[in-house]
């Protein structure tokens, strides 16, 4: 792989360019990935070509784009092993999806269930079930955290009970890398017949998710965290759970019947899919995973695991600087703070060198409390990111440091 990364960079475009009068290192792919200029030809394509409303047209175009958008879901179906396509619902993001299950579950709670959250969620995992539980008088718990940046699993067996209805777990915490046990998460939670959300916008760019394997109930991630653009996501739900959901808006496209007196829905996936989507994001999101598994999501992992270990150790090395979140198994994500040092300050100054990091709470301000700490400097890798660009990192934290220091 590490022989490959030179030519991989030069399928993306904006890596060619420079800030402040340096060459770019992009190094904050946890917020948003890069796009390959494949993808950018995809969308370009659609709109010179075929543009044209989808699954309503009897004409040329709608078919094509019709055809484009369901192969899309197809593809993303193969990928995450969804046993079927229809439980496959395009939406506009992780934060939508998690939304469309929580506002259905309004009318499924009663007030003395329970929800389980890890203490590890971003704010787009924790915002819509404490809106659901204030809706519905259902209490919502936390499984805590460890010193380490992992869940404490014995908490979280003594928290399931018969009342446990839902679980909402990260894969990987978008703001230290820990890489969540989902197998052991979903298979306690069936014990007491609880459904488990994954939130999987952070592992899906570095870890191969099989649905059924993992036997999990709802599943949620983002195109523009795997190479995809913006605005456009995923939601898996099996389909049996995702029947019992009422839908979420109400438009064109849901519908299989009007009349003033009565509507009745369509079946899955477009009792979720209201309105004209995102077209061409959808198809991009297709291509976009069509990209990455040209290279090998394995390939791809194990050459960011390098990275990760070169980096920690070099990060390491400078006087007076901590990570944060150290388990044992995480993605190339490094968390960190040097001595008093306001990460503000700090990413505000690698930026004048051209390094792009993000600073801040992460949209994970419960972590944040927990280390009692305002945030952090996070440097995210991706498997176009180089050990020069790596190099770069650490001689401008070092820079940064004497110059606030």
């Amino acid at each position: 792989m590490k022989d490959r990364v030179i030519d991989i960079r030069n399928d993306f475009p904006i890596l060619n360019r420079e800030v402040n009068g340096n060459p770019l290192v992009y190094l904050d792919n946890a917020a948003t990935s890069q796009t390959p200029q494949a993808v950018i030809d995809v969308i370009s394509d659609y709109y010179s070509r075929y543009n044209a409303n989808i699954h309503r047209g009897v004409h040329a175009l709608s078919q094509e784009a019709t055809d484009a958008y369901e192969k899309a879901r197809h593809t993303l179906q193969i990928h995450f092993n969804a046993a079927h396509a229809q439980e496959v619902i395009f939406t506009s993001g992780t934060t939508h999806s998690i939304n469309i299950i929580a506002s259905g579950y309004a009318e499924l709670l009663n007030p003395d269930d329970e929800l389980l959250i890890s203490a590890l969620e971003h704010h787009s995992n924790i915002v819509p079930w404490q809106m659901l539980c204030k809706k519905t008088g259902a209490q919502l718990k936390v499984i805590p955290m460890l010193s380490d940046g992992t869940l404490d699993l014995e908490a979280y067996s003594n928290l399931l009970s018969n009342r446990t209805q839902l679980v909402f777990v990260n894969h990987v915490s978008n703001a230290l890398g820990t890489v969540n046990p989902l197998k052991l998460i979903i298979e306690k939670a069936h014990e007491v017949d609880a459904k488990v959300l994954v939130d999987g916008a952070q592992a899906a760019p570095h870890i191969i998710t099989d649905l059924q394997a993992l036997d999990i109930d709802y599943y949620v991630t983002s195109a523009h965290k795997l190479c995809g653009p913006t605005g456009v996501g995923m939601l898996y739900g099996k389909s049996e759970l995702l029947n019992v959901l009422p839908p979420y808006q109400g438009g064109g496209e849901m519908i299989a019947t009007v009349t003033f007196e009565k509507t009745t829905y369509a079946d899955l996936p477009h009792k979720f899919e209201a309105g004209t989507p995102n077209i061409a994001g959808g198809i991009a999101f297709g291509s976009a995973l069509d990209y990455m598994n040209s290279i090998g999501l394995n390939a791809i992992a194990a050459y960011e695991q390098e990275l990760l270990t070169y980096a920690t150790e070099q990060l390491k090395a400078i006087e007076g600087l901590r990570i944060y979140g150290e388990a044992s198994e995480k993605t190339a994500v490094i968390s960190f703070l040097v001595g008093d040092i306001h990460p503000y300050d700090m990413g505000s100054l690698l930026d004048k060198m051209g390094i792009a990091v993000r600073t801040g709470h992460h949209c994970a301000q419960p972590i944040m409390d927990f280390f009692q700490i305002p945030g952090t400097i996070r440097a995210s890798f991706s498997f176009y990111n180089t050990f020069e660009e790596v190099d770069r990192l650490v001689a401008g934290v070092k820079k940064a440091k004497m110059m606030l220091e």
